[in-house]
């Protein structure tokens, strides 16, 4: 069985007030009929930054992977602003509250048409592209502007991850769910998506994520708090 643990070290400069943004109570994940874990309980503030943090094997990808009701809760409840996310369109939930992981799936045609084809979707045709943002975000990758027109065809396994944070950072998540999406990238990309988190939260303080890596350095860079999951055995 897996007990959670939290440790803080966000320090007296830093204040979270505010009422949860996420909030996972009495949480429970088993795989054949064995618990990783039981009774999981923490709160996600405005503003922080927490990592997720365990031995491998222990649950962390089906933790954010049940918080981005993407699996199925088996025990416990998930609140997202107060409420169950069972009370929320599905489609609307997930733009909100975003998985990101290492092997993203894009569709055919160019990087733009990936970040364009997104409002097509019915969840999202309310909003509108925001090419100007994308731009902003490119020069913080590095990236050139004629980096839209590339065929997704031709780009590399580092520039399919940026399309990928690329497509769900234009649509504001107020949650990011970060399941080591950098661990197959090279160290300048890896840090140019961290320079890009970082934007993207500084652009509404209400804004926070959970981040899993095996990288402790790289914890150490980009959370203040971490979430442990560990085994009683």
């Amino acid at each position: 069985m897996v007990n959670q643990r939290s440790q803080s070290s966000i320090t007296n400069s830093e204040s979270f007030t505010n009422a949860p943004v996420l909030s996972v109570q009495g949480l429970g994940r088993k795989i054949q009929n064995q618990w990783l874990w039981q009774n999981l309980n923490f709160e996600l503030l405005p503003g922080e930054r927490v990592a997720v943090v365990g031995a491998s094997g222990c649950g962390k990808s089906q933790l954010l992977r049940m918080i981005a009701s993407l699996d199925p809760i088996q025990a416990g409840y998930i609140f997202f602003q107060g409420k169950s996310i069972d009370a929320y369109y599905t489609p609307n939930y997930r733009s909100q509250v975003v998985y990101l992981h290492q092997r993203p799936a894009l569709w055919e045609g160019t990087v733009e048409d990936n970040l364009q084809q997104v409002y097509r979707l019915a969840a999202h045709r309310h909003q509108v592209y925001k090419r100007e943002l994308i731009l902003n975000y490119l020069q913080l990758l590095h990236k050139p502007a004629d980096f839209l027109q590339r065929p997704v065809s031709a780009i590399s396994g580092g520039e399919s991850q940026i399309v990928a944070f690329l497509r769900a950072l234009q649509l504001s998540p107020l949650v990011l769910l970060l399941d080591e999406p950098t661990a197959s990238l090279d160290v300048a990309t890896a840090n140019c998506l961290e320079a890009l988190v970082a934007a993207w939260q500084k652009e509404d303080i209400q804004r926070a994520y959970l981040w899993t890596s095996h990288d402790s350095a790289q914890l150490q860079r980009i959370t203040h708090r971490q979430i442990n999951l560990e085994s009683n055995e």
